[in-house]
């Protein structure tokens, strides 16, 4: 049997500011994420395993990119750590929920985060394809395993 691509979508709300951005995106404001999630592998091949003729349960998957991903950013705002610490304790004191990430929080940067929060928590034989993150309806960045050898 050949290699499957299985793909999961996901929704969240973020909020995000980007440091010395020179357009309105300077300021705190947010986004109705979509995700794909999409792996590669071969569908299991023995007839007596519960997970027979899966690449991997859509529920596993669920379950994991829910945990490391959507559970992290949602209802979050998510700032830059070069932030200067006293905009980054205020910001933090206002909203509550802040994650702090060692980048940009752009699209091209999150996407990048995701799939380094994916990868370490697959099952053997299950390798990510890609990642697609939109951030409005019209736009989105994309990662891909064979760009990133």
């Amino acid at each position: 049997m050949g290699k499957i691509r299985v793909t999961k979508e996901f929704r969240f709300e973020t909020a995000h500011t980007l440091l010395n951005y020179d357009g309105p995106c300077r300021n705190i404001h947010g986004h109705s994420y979509k995700l794909f999630v999409t792996i590669i592998g071969e569908p299991v091949d023995d007839i007596s395993n519960s997970k027979y003729g899966m690449v991997i349960d859509f529920s596993d998957l669920k379950s994991m990119v829910n945990r490391e991903v959507v559970d992290r950013f949602d209802h979050t705002v998510v700032v830059s750590s070069k932030v200067e610490g006293e905009k980054l304790r205020a910001i933090d004191k206002m909203f509550g929920n802040v994650l702090v990430v060692d980048y940009q929080p752009t699209c091209e940067n999150m996407v990048e985060d995701i799939a380094g929060r994916v990868i370490p928590h697959l099952p053997e034989g299950v390798t990510l394809h890609s990642v697609k993150l939109y951030e409005t309806t019209t736009s989105y960045a994309e990662w891909f395993a064979g760009d990133n050898i």
